[in-house]
């Protein structure tokens, strides 16, 4: 399942984030390394689920809105030099190892210092936060190149084993392929062979936009200063306002309001229900979600997930013509995959098994068969014919 992290230095929103996109427990606080070990949890993708257009009943979505599993994982707090093991850098960092992409929250509200501590609002320029951790991750990745390094490029000098691919291997625990070492060097305009400290670094750089890609997301937005806001816009901040989100989504589950993830407004279930202090923070969240299309939190993953990680979602069925599963579920499943994938690369991450039986598959809607090479569009209903059972 795909990984998203949240990172940023302490006290920024991280844990307030993470509550909001799970519902899962972690303590929350006004100072920093609140969270000192990760919190893991589930979130979702939001996307429409095919039942409506096919008049089908599915159980599987909320009135034709469909939510897909994703790992959510909130790591403690990152400060500068934590690269070098200051604060619970090292802890951080390898907490990131087996992360797709990384949410980089940053306190829009410019109220904590670069070590979390409580400032007055707009004291602090959030932009920093984004170098900050940026060069954190770029110093981490370089201590590991670095270390090896002496071996490595006596390797190389062997001819006999690629230097990409003896680097590869050595990064191989942060997800690194040897072509995203390729494309790293040549991104970072060096010669990997002949690479001095000032070549690695740079190296580091463009390997960890490659392999971590960074989204910022400007929390508390809702307390930013508005020439802030202007000055992330041009930066390409996506905002939220956590606090909102968490709100909203235990308003609902009280059955207070009406409200999924991701939607751009709510409706009260019952005004009289609501006390004078719920009503007014519900009017403040409110102003925020017309301002910027909901709170941000489910957008800002749906954005990671869709258009960083360039990812689809593909419905597996057992029954083209029902399409369902040997039981009779409706739409059951839904995988995120990369754009690109084919319905044997679909069969192998329904099962190893049916991967290595896979014979041809349907496409759900016409019924027709598809080449095992045919290129996967969002929201496809697949069947696959496989020799495994």
């Amino acid at each position: 399942m795909i990984t998203l992290a949240l990172a940023g230095k302490p006290n920024c929103g991280k844990s307030t984030f993470f509550r909001a996109a799970t519902l899962a427990p972690a303590e929350i606080a006004n100072y920093p390394f609140t969270t000192i070990n990760a919190n893991f949890g589930v979130a979702f993708t939001r996307t429409v689920c095919p039942c409506k257009s096919l008049n089908l009943h599915c159980e599987s979505c909320h009135d034709g809105v469909r939510f897909v599993p994703v790992n959510l994982v909130d790591v403690a707090g990152l400060v500068p030099d934590a690269h070098k093991g200051r604060g619970l850098g090292n802890q951080f960092l390898d907490n990131l190892r087996q992360a797709d992409a990384i949410l980089h929250i940053v306190d829009a509200s410019g109220s904590t210092d670069s070590e979390g501590n409580p400032v007055g609002v707009g004291s602090h320029d959030p932009r920093k936060d984004v170098v900050f951790l940026e060069y954190e991750m770029t110093m981490w990745i370089y201590g590991i190149v670095e270390k090896h390094w002496a071996k490595l490029q006596r390797q190389a000098q062997s001819k006999t084993y690629p230097i990409y691919r003896a680097l590869a291997e050595v990064l191989t625990g942060l997800g690194i392929t040897p072509e995203d070492v390729k494309d790293a060097e040549e991104k970072a305009g060096i010669d990997l062979v002949h690479a001095d400290a000032d070549a690695l670094v740079k190296f580091c750089r463009e390997i960890t936009k490659i392999s971590k890609p960074m989204v910022p997301v400007g929390n508390k937005v809702d307390q930013a200063p508005g020439e802030i806001i202007a000055a992330l816009k041009t930066e390409g901040f996506l905002f939220a306002s956590a606090a909102g989100e968490l709100a909203l989504r235990n308003a609902a589950q009280a059955k207070l309001i009406r409200y999924l993830p991701g939607d751009p407004t709510f409706s009260l279930v019952d005004e009289r229900a609501l006390s004078p202090p719920q009503k007014a923070g519900l009017s403040t969240i409110a102003d925020v979600m017309k301002k910027y299309g909901g709170t941000g939190v489910q957008q800002v993953i749906d954005h990671t997930i869709r258009t960083v990680l360039d990812l689809i979602v593909v419905f597996p069925v057992e029954d083209e013509h029902k399409f369902s599963d040997s039981k009779g579920r409706v739409l059951p499943d839904a995988f995120l995959m990369k754009k690109g994938s084919t319905p044997r690369d679909l069969a192998f991450m329904v099962h190893t098994d049916i991967g290595k039986g896979f014979l041809y598959a349907v496409d759900a809607r016409t019924k027709m068969r598809v080449k095992d090479s045919h290129e996967l569009q969002d929201r496809d209903i697949i069947r696959i014919v496989s020799t495994a059972k």
